[in-house]
């Protein structure tokens, strides 16, 4: 079983003493990336849950920067103490509360170096109250609490402050204060010279209009920063004088003069003064001090890093970096620093140029897509030969992905987008397709109007020479469908020809000019070759046979047949109660299966030779999936909302499930249940894995994909019981082993069975029916005459016949 797709800036990451290696938090994970080549070393596993904290022991002394301790924390209420340099586990400390972050002060202060004997080393955690009640509105969930890592058990009795919700904590560098954001207050705590389970730390407040978002202690001086939402940056010098003093009688500094000048300071705040940079246009996401502390960096939505000299507050800038900013990091090298951004890359900066040398690049994170267009987008498409998905981007790229490797390849822009946070989105890409062999892509994008006016539908088509799937544009077509939306693009198997489908009413097909000579770019065009429809219907889904001999189009709720060389209408076939909007070919060409969404979702299986329905499921259908040649296809299907509530426990968080079918069978082969199915995607991958880490080394004829709503996949061999762990649960016992029933048979009962073997010399003897009514409805609903001709016959069947008179 491969797994990834990971985000890596849910926390901020950690640099190796050595400033080799950076520590990402990885979901449940913790991957060790190599900073000079930026591909993963290894991982840390053990945690059951998102690892929300990752601290490396510093060293103490020059032979300690070869050491390769940490402690991680995590949702699973544990943490952890490693060795990364061989991924080994040392120590498990249980706190049985969820943990959102977590710091170390004995860790950065160098106090412990004399003393005779090591104190019990703690930590400060920000975790959740489960207990609670969550009904409550102004229920205090969050708690910052005291652990005991020695003795492996929370300080009893000790929580430093509650709030709403859990809260990150920052610490200062020297490990002397650290602190966290309630809103539009600051809450800083001084740790104590001398650590103990019952010892009392000394805590200031500061205050401010708006709200917080977040903070930086300088490493030298008495200074912190915070940024609010506004993009302001408020710096207070001389903190916490009073409060924090040592020896003078007077722990709370109750007596001290309150009527001394504190230029910017609010109210009775322990600070001496209060000054406000702004620069940022929006909110401030990223703020930290650089290790001399001459300078500050900061960042935001706008994709931009700003580097403020704390003694001039003059500026400079790194700008164009493509997406909001999340976490600056330093390493004990200081010339390397790191910054990770919101589509789930890390940048890899030399210092003080600020001079990008690596990126880190994870599968890029799903987004929302504008209302009016989110009903025309598809989902991500597969290259089952390669093994790598594509999907789509919210800068209007495509990013290919490797499933086998779980990094990213390549990302192809689309269409040019200059990164500024508070634009509204103008253009989204909404169809993407690949050709069998990975070589030519095709893309649709929409242009919105403005207050109605403009709109524009672009169809392209791409070439790619190489494995890196580095993309080169060929062909652009403006309108393909004059002002009509495209709702499905897809290749022919055998030949350079594709097909688009419009809910305009009608479908076009495309070939290149030449057959494409590979070195080759001139007269490599694509055009249009035929145009065809059906009763003026919108065309829904499109798709081409495996063997490319038939061309499938679902006009609404039926399914056009073609011959895609002399464009001719083959057959029509299928009913659906609502529009088809996903056709795929199990086999060759003898079936085909056909899915709906909407208000009766359908799944139904058709054969093309009997041109009839074999069976068919009402569900809401999110992905289909085929298995080459074999008569094996799968499905990804959203459990009922109904469902899912009434027995969330049970399904344990899982509102989807994965089924895989034999076309010839109605009941599944197997079943799996899935997390976070809605908006997800599955297919039979066909390619060799590059680790061997599926089932001992084996791999069977097609290792079954799953993506899921949040971009996180895996890879699963779909016939061994390895399937059964990390989020996709398998279910025996789903299906009942009696017979179930389906259709007719589910309404009406079962029919009454006939043999059908006669003896040739058995006299037939036809006798009326004292019922004839009764029959007329017997049978599949699909083979039933038309109305026309069933109410003729139910009325001819109610009157009474005069026999017939023989004349001598």
């Amino acid at each position: 079983m491969i797994r990834g797709g990971k985000s890596y800036v849910s926390s901020p990451p950690a640099f190796s003493n050595d400033a080799k290696r950076l520590l990402v938090c990885t979901g449940s994970t913790v991957s060790v990336f190599s900073t000079s080549t930026g591909l993963q070393m290894g991982s840390l596993e053990g945690h059951v849950a998102l690892v929300t904290s990752v601290i490396v022991v510093p060293d103490s002394s020059p032979a300690g920067r070869f050491l390769c301790y940490c402690w991680t924390a995590s949702l699973d209420g544990t943490i952890r103490y490693w060795d990364f340099s061989v991924l080994e586990l040392m120590k498990t400390v249980d706190v049985r509360l969820p943990i959102f972050s977590m710091v170390i002060p004995s860790l950065l202060s160098q106090q412990n170096e004399s003393s005779e004997r090591s104190p019990d080393v703690f930590a400060y955690i920000s975790v959740e109250n489960i207990r609670a009640p969550e009904t409550q509105p102004k229920a205090l969930r969050g708690q910052v609490r005291k652990c005991n890592l020695t003795k492996s058990s929370l300080a009893g009795g000790v929580t430093l402050k509650e709030t709403k919700k859990p809260e990150y904590i920052t610490i200062s560098s020297s490990g002397e204060f650290f602190g966290i954001l309630d809103k539009q207050k600051l809450h800083i705590w001084k740790v104590p010279e001398i650590e103990s389970e019952r010892v009392v730390l000394k805590r200031i407040d500061l205050h401010h209009t708006k709200k917080f978002t977040v903070f930086a202690f300088h490493p030298t001086q008495r200074i912190v920063a915070a940024g609010d939402v506004t993009g302001r940056i408020l710096v207070w010098r001389g903190f916490g004088k009073r409060t924090f003093s040592i020896g003078d009688g007077q722990p709370n500094g109750r007596l001290t003069n309150f009527d001394e000048d504190k230029p910017g300071v609010r109210g009775n705040d322990d600070a001496d003064n209060c000054t406000t940079w702004h620069w940022h246009p929006h909110e401030v996401c990223c703020l930290v001090f650089s290790s001399d502390g001459a300078y500050m960096y900061s960042g935001g939505r706008e994709g931009v890093l700003v580097v403020w000299q704390i003694d001039t507050g003059k500026k400079k800038f790194l700008p164009r970096i493509g997406s909001p900013l999340l976490y600056f990091v330093d390493s004990p090298d200081p010339s390397l620093a790191s910054i990770s951004c919101a589509d789930n890359q890390m940048h890899l900066l030399k210092m003080p140029a600020m001079e990008m040398v690596k990126s880190i690049s994870g599968i890029k994170l799903p987004f929302s897509p504008p209302e009016a267009v989110s009903s025309l987008c598809g989902g991500c498409v597969f290259d089952e030969k390669a093994g790598v998905v594509a999907l789509h981007t919210e800068n209007y790229g495509i990013q290919f992905y490797s499933l086998f490797d779980d990094h990213a390849i390549s990302e192809v822009q689309v269409c040019e987008r200059n990164h500024q946070p508070g634009n509204e989105i103008t253009v989204v890409v909404t169809q993407l397709a690949l050709s069998v062999d990975g070589s030519f892509m095709s893309t649709v994008e929409v242009r919105l109007p403005e207050e109605d006016i403009g709109g524009l539908v672009c169809l392209k088509f791409w070439t790619s020479d190489s494995e890196d799937k580095r993309f080169r544009l060929l062909t652009v077509i403006y309108e393909p469908h004059r002002d009509s939306d495209i709702s499905a693009v897809a290749f022919r198997p055998t030949q350079l020809m594709a097909v688009t489908s419009s809910y305009g009413g009608d479908f076009k097909t495309w070939v290149c000019g030449d057959e494409i000579e590979r070195r080759e770019v001139q007269n490599t065009g694509w055009t249009c070759y035929a145009v065809g429809s059906y009763k003026k219907r919108p065309m829904t889904a499109a798709t081409f046979s495996a063997d490319g001999s038939v061309l499938a189009v679902a006009a609404e709720t039926v399914i056009t047949l073609w011959d895609p060389d002399r464009n001719i209408l083959v057959a029509v076939i299928g009913h659906a109660f609502t529009p088809i909007k996903t056709l795929s070919f199990v086999g060759q060409s003898g079936y085909i299966v056909s899915a709906s969404r909407g208000s009766r979702p359908q799944l139904s299986v058709w054969s093309l030779s009997k041109s009839s329905k074999l069976w068919s499921y009402s569900l809401q259908i999110e992905a289909v999936t085929c298995l080459g040649d074999s008569s094996t296809f799968a499905i990804l299907a959203l459990l009922p909302k109904l469902a899912t509530e009434s027995q969330g426990m049970a399904l344990g968080g899982r509102d989807g499930a994965i089924l895989t079918f034999d076309v010839n069978r109605p009941d599944p082969v197997a079943v799996w249940s899935v997390r976070k199915a809605e908006g997800g995607a599955l297919a039979f991958i066909q390619g060799s894995p590059s680790q061997e880490n599926i089932t001992q080394g084996k791999t069977s004829c097609g290792l079954l994909a799953f993506i899921n709503g949040d971009h996180e996949y895996v890879l699963f061999d779909p016939y061994s019981d390895e399937a059964t762990e990390h989020g996709v649960a398998h279910r025996t016992g789903l299906v009942s082993e009696e017979t179930e029933k389906y259709g007719y048979s589910s309404i009406y009962g079962e029919l009454q069975e006939f043999n059908l073997e006669r003896s040739q010399t058995t006299e037939i003897t036809v006798a009326p029916s004292e019922k004839p009514w009764a029959t007329l409805f017997s049978g599949s609903s699909q083979t039933l005459p038309p109305l026309t001709k069933l109410c003729s016959a139910f009325l001819e069947s109610l009157l009474e016949k005069r026999p017939a008179v023989v004349e001598q």
